[in-house]
């Protein structure tokens, strides 16, 4: 929902959980709680402000323009008091945010730019993208920071595909999961690296309105490859490994907040998931690829993935671990691969990728090799 110009008080209130239920393609918002109040924020490099809330809370955005001498401000107020106010001084055109308590009952976090800064309100939106998840994307030449910050944790929030995708209509019991969350894997078996101590990146591809590749029976790339990061996500936890996720719902993220993210992280790995297509006039076309930019670190981590990815497709072609451009890979700083783990359009591929048992094997081969990476780095 957007915010809309400001009134003639110059200051405007919209409650934004209406916006938040049509962002997220049906999911159910939970009830409002007055205990309620804001988990964790950060804005990035490139001007994205985000938020982890209470589940289901109502998010009201105000607009204030600016004046002789000041800036204009846009803060949000959530149920909820912070236990302290406390405020970041920038010194860019985002001269500053702060976090307060107005009333001892509402959070507020207040972004203040530098006089003349120009904001039309009618171009921001705060969208929810999961039920304790925001987001606002402010234009790039209000805030140039320097560098991304914050405060909190955003840990993963695992979330099932749209109620209506191929697999939810094909597997009535993964369908079910936002009502019966399924236990997390216990990644019993799998290698071992010292807890804490490593950070890595999962990237599933695409989302939101760019489903990906679409193939045999309408099977969805976004799909397959969320469900395959979050499983490879709870693995990698349950061995001590530091987890983000670019995505855990079905929401459009452009390429370059994905490499922020795993820039500014620190992250040691990053491991971009996707599915490949051809054509449906061409089921004979089937294999996995594993693609990397440079050699080194990238080369043999891409060389575990497409080994244990192999080991369990029997039969599947191999179509190496190979050099390759995309953006993903070539922007991050670390080790970082691109696995493409089938053809959504191929016979043998598809009718795997759209079964849930093989998916989660595909998680466990690559968690186990993205463990033995960093067991041989340890």
């Amino acid at each position: 929902m957007r915010i809309r110009p400001a009134c003639p008080a110059a200051q405007l209130r919209v409650s934004l959980l209406a916006g938040a239920v049509a962002a997220l393609g049906g999911l159910v918002a939970l009830p409002a709680s007055a205990a309620s109040s804001l988990s964790a924020w950060r804005l990035s490099r490139e001007g994205v402000l985000e938020l982890r809330t209470s589940p289901g809370i109502t998010v009201q955005a105000f607009f204030e323009a600016g004046s002789a001498g000041r800036g204009p401000r846009i803060w949000l107020d959530l149920p909820g008091a912070p236990s302290r106010a406390r405020q970041v001084w920038l010194g860019y055109n985002l001269r500053e945010v702060r976090i307060g308590k107005p009333d001892g009952f509402t959070t507020r976090l207040v972004l203040e730019f530098m006089p003349g800064t120009v904001l039309n309100p009618g171009q921001l939106k705060l969208v929810g993208t999961a039920p304790d998840r925001w987001r606002m994307d402010l234009p790039a030449t209000a805030t140039r920071l320097g560098a991304a910050f914050g405060e909190g944790e955003f840990a993963p929030t695992p979330v099932p595909p749209p109620l209506g995708s191929p697999l939810a209509r094909s597997r009535p019991a993964f369908a079910g999961w936002w009502r019966r969350p399924r236990p997390a894997p216990s990644g019993e078996g799998l290698p071992l690296v010292p807890r804490g101590r490593y950070r890595v990146v999962i990237d599933p591809g695409h989302g939101g309105p760019d489903p990906g590749a679409v193939g045999i029976e309408g099977l969805r790339e976004t799909d397959v490859v969320l469900d395959v990061a979050i499983a490879v996500a709870q693995l990698l936890q349950s061995r001590g490994v530091q987890v983000l996720l670019t995505r855990t719902t079905e929401v459009d993220v452009d390429l370059p907040p994905r490499v922020a993210l795993a820039n500014d992280s620190g992250a040691d790995l990053f491991v971009s998931l996707h599915a490949n297509a051809l054509s449906l006039d061409r089921p004979d076309v089937n294999g996995i690829e594993t693609f990397f930019y440079e050699g080194g670190r990238s080369l043999k981590l891409a060389r575990l993935v497409q080994e244990k990815l192999l080991a369990v497709s029997a039969g599947t072609p191999d179509r190496g671990a190979r050099p390759g451009r995309f953006y993903v890979i070539r922007r991050t700083v670390m080790p970082s691969v691109l696995a493409e783990m089938g053809f959504v359009t191929g016979e043998l591929d598809a009718p795997r990728l759209a079964d849930a048992s093989f998916r989660k094997r595909l998680a466990e081969a690559l968690s186990s090799a993205i463990l033995s990476y960093l067991q041989q780095a340890s």
